[in-house]
């Protein structure tokens, strides 16, 4: 990957730092882990934007892809511990947005009570 400079916040923008990157990881900490998954959240991505997601965060290894089930043409996917990593930056942003956006819903005791831990692979 290219990146736009040796400062570590930039280069973590430049792999997450797009409208859903980090939706998808946030819907794999409350579970999502197939595709159909993903497009169920209240987002609605669009499912060539969502291919295209889930190919550049494997390819960064924030995510893995398993061997499809038989009969099915997609597999399911996992955070890395990589990926995992991420979860206090999302719990963070989880806690600033319902304390700084009105209107926002509070972010589940599911998904604040999350740890990189809970997800080995």
């Amino acid at each position: 990957m290219n990146f736009r400079s040796g400062c570590p916040i930039a280069s973590a923008l430049d792999i997450v730092g797009d409208k859903w990157s980090l939706v998808i990881i946030r819907s794999m900490v409350m579970g999502a882990t197939s595709y159909s998954d993903f497009l169920k959240t209240p987002e609605k991505i669009a499912t060539n934007i969502l291919a295209e997601r889930l190919r550049r965060l494997e390819l960064a290894g924030l995510i893995l892809q398993a061997q499809a089930r038989r009969g099915s043409i997609r597999g399911t996917y996992a955070l890395t511990p990589k990926g995992a990593g991420l979860i206090p930056a999302l719990q963070a942003l989880g806690q600033w947005g319902e304390q700084n956006i009105p209107g926002r819903w509070k972010c589940p005791d599911r998904f604040n009570a999350a740890r990189p831990e809970d997800f080995p692979r």
